[in-house]
């Protein structure tokens, strides 16, 4: 048995980023995935699949909108078997970036099947057991099923299973009011389902800040989607073809179908960390700011071990891993500047604080914000609805909130200025080309140094200066 320098369960973002590197730096890498093909969940039944319908249904409204543009109405006839096909040809188009042979190629084994830890050093795929100095988890995680009675009785589909139907649902009830329950819902909505959304919480994306998530569920109900929020659904049964649904308050819902789509948790069932002596909890596995377990020869990286269910900060991680384990230089994790975005439309990007966060915090936050209807590219494109929402404090940029057209884009320069330092003086002096969507930012801090130029003071001041000067 050969003892291994680097040993990765999961082929998903995070190991194969840490594959990847630790391959092509000469190292004896092994990387175990149980799945058929490599990816993850973030290729096969995330990101990829969800993001190209949600360009599909976007490109199905935006036929129906002929008439704002000058143009005639076009209602697309949707063939959802057909759509289904395109979702997959995305997939198998970037499956080739994660082609076992390439990996190969680096000098990496691939073996296929499930990794189960047989001591701290050791683990078992089939019938060989892989001995390595070094381990990273990188396994993701599952959709989270809520104990509902009937629901596994009368079936219900999650992210795992969404993507491989070939007719479009008439009428669909989507569990959960986050990001993949709405993106879901308006895409959906947009093919022609009758779409309802029922979420626990008070509000939709209950991290998000209540004034943007707010605007944002008055724009998915003028599309026609039903939501109730504050509303727990108590017992789902199966009647024939249809699906029933009790909710709280005695309300009563029949769908075609039932989406499923609550959260995640960690995939940690059978790896065998209690023979590892690795600590985890519901939340996933325990690691430090350098990635490492309980064992600190493991390391692990992405939905696993959390904070965050984003595939960039798995890849993020795994460049923590990597300098660690590979490298053996210490460094640590820093999750100060944290972006996601949820891929409705329009799309609601964050980073940092909400202004009511900042408020639980002891401060008392200055707010700015700027609408997109006031941005003449906005207004061009008539996709002019929503707004920035900038939180500050003490002249630092707290966190922000946009909510509108390209917001996964356009929050990325609010992260670069909150990673370096910068403030709104540096955003304001920055020239933004005319005329794009990224002017909202200098128009959106400008909005402070217009309170301060027109002040009554410095009107008095400007005429004192005018009088005395030739």
């Amino acid at each position: 048995m050969r003892k291994r320098d680097l040993v990765i369960i999961g082929g998903g973002a995070g190991g194969l980023v840490v594959a990847s590197a630790a391959a092509q730096l000469g190292l004896k890498v092994t990387l175990i995935e149980k799945a058929a093909k490599l990816g993850g969940d973030c290729l096969h039944h995330g990101c990829v699949p969800s993001k190209t319908l949600v360009r599909v249904a976007g490109v199905a409204a935006l036929m129906r909108r002929g008439p704002e543009f000058g143009l005639p109405a076009c209602e697309p006839a949707v063939d959802f078997g057909k759509v289904a096909d395109h979702v997959q040809s995305i997939i198998e188009r970037i499956q080739l970036h994660d082609d076992p042979e390439r990996f190969r190629g680096y000098g990496c084994e691939v073996l296929s099947g499930t990794a189960t830890f047989v001591d701290a050093r050791r683990v078992q795929v089939g019938d060989r057991v892989v001995e390595g100095a070094r381990f990273v988890i990188a396994t993701g995680s599952r959709p989270s099923i809520p104990p509902i009675e009937g629901l596994e009785k009368a079936g219900y589909l999650t992210n795992e299973d969404l993507f491989s139907l070939r007719e479009l649902p008439a009428r669909l009830v989507v569990l959960g009011g986050g990001p993949v329950g709405l993106e879901m819902a308006q895409a959906f909505a947009r093919l022609g389902s009758r779409v309802t959304v029922v979420e626990q919480s008070s509000q939709l994306l209950p991290r998000e800040d209540v004034e943007v998530a707010d605007a944002l569920k008055a724009r998915l109900e003028s599309e026609g989607i039903r939501i109730h929020v504050s509303t727990k659904l108590e017992q789902v049964s199966r009647h024939g073809e249809e699906t029933r649904l009790e909710c709280s308050s005695g309300f009563q819902l029949a769908a075609d179908a039932l989406l499923v789509a609550v959260g995640r948790r960690p995939a940690v069932d059978g790896l065998g960390l209690e023979a590892a002596g690795v600590a985890y909890s519901a939340k996933g596995i325990t690691v430090d700011r350098r990635q490492r377990t309980s064992q600190k020869h493991i390391y692990a990286c992405g939905d696993v071990c959390g904070p965050y269910p984003l595939t960039h900060m798995a890849e993020y991680q795994a460049g923590i891993v990597i300098s660690n384990a590979v490298f053996r230089m210490p460094k640590k994790t820093d999750y100060r500047v944290v972006p996601w975005v949820t891929y409705t439309d329009p799309e609601l990007a964050r980073v940092g604080l909400t202004e009511q966060q900042a408020k639980d915090k002891g401060m008392s936050p200055v707010v700015l914000r700027f609408p997109f209807r006031d941005i003449d590219r906005a207004i061009t494109d008539r996709e002019a609805a929503g707004l920035v929402k900038l939180v500050m404090h003490r002249g630092k940029i707290l966190g922000a909130s946009i909510l509108g057209p390209h917001a996964g884009e356009l929050i990325h320069e609010i992260v670069l200025a909150m990673k370096t330092g910068a403030g709104i003086a540096d955003i304001s002096a920055t020239i933004h080309a005319y005329p794009t969507l990224s002017q909202v930012h200098r128009r959106t801090v400008n909005t402070w140094y217009g309170r301060k130029l027109f002040s009554p003071v410095s009107r008095r001041l400007v005429r004192l200066i005018n009088r005395l000067l030739p």
